[in-house]
């Protein structure tokens, strides 16, 4: 997939741009890094990462922010089921530090939602600060009667329709739908390595 922002973004003119691409394989260890540094080690105790495991994201809908090189932010989407309806979550959105005076996460999200609505979808959902994401067009009009499977807070779950009337009569538990993640095999080389006794 090409990328959607051929244009490199900055809102500094002295600042070194960015340019947001699709995820590469090569982005997963920065990626995975990234992520750790700014929500710490028990992410993935969130109650959205249940709908996120074991799941591939949605077909390209999963996004790279790159600065001369390297990685400094993420978003991906999701395939749920809104109760009966389909949609997608969004998750997580995430900026290096160093970068989020720059646009960087509001690049992420005008890309990843045009390229949704591109592909068809219908609607996103996503658990987040309503201030920051009514922006983009995010409320909880719609979601007052969704669920998630397990803890979170009511006024944080907010959705945004790509299509008009996506989310009418949304009620119920959201779901995972996604394909699922390919099993990665652990290297041959590693597989074949035996114990070695070590000295005393």
């Amino acid at each position: 997939m090409t990328a959607l922002r051929k244009t490199p973004v900055a809102v500094d003119p002295d600042a070194a741009p960015f340019v947001i691409r699709a995820e590469r394989a090569s982005d997963v260890v920065a990626r995975e890094a990234l992520l750790d540094a700014c929500f710490g080690a028990n992410r993935h105790a969130r109650t959205c990462q249940r709908l996120r495991d074991g799941r591939a994201p949605a077909e390209g809908l999963a996004f790279s922010a790159a600065q001369d090189g390297r990685l400094v932010g993420t978003l991906r989407l999701w395939h749920v089921s809104a109760g009966d309806l389909p949609a997608l979550v969004l998750g997580p959105l995430t900026v290096d530090p160093s970068c989020r005076e720059l646009g960087v996460g509001a690049a992420l999200m005008t890309d990843a939602l045009a390229a949704a609505k591109a592909r068809g979808h219908g609607a996103v959902i996503l658990l987040g600060d309503a201030p920051y994401y009514a922006r983009f067009g995010f409320s909880a009009l719609k979601t007052s009667e969704l669920s998630l499977p397990g803890p979170f807070e009511r006024d944080r779950m907010l959705g945004l329709e790509l299509r008009e009337g996506a989310l009418d009569g949304a009620w119920g538990m959201i779901g995972s739908t996604g394909a699922l993640a390919p099993k990665t095999a652990a290297p041959r080389a590693r597989r074949a390595l035996r114990p070695v006794p070590h000295a005393a």
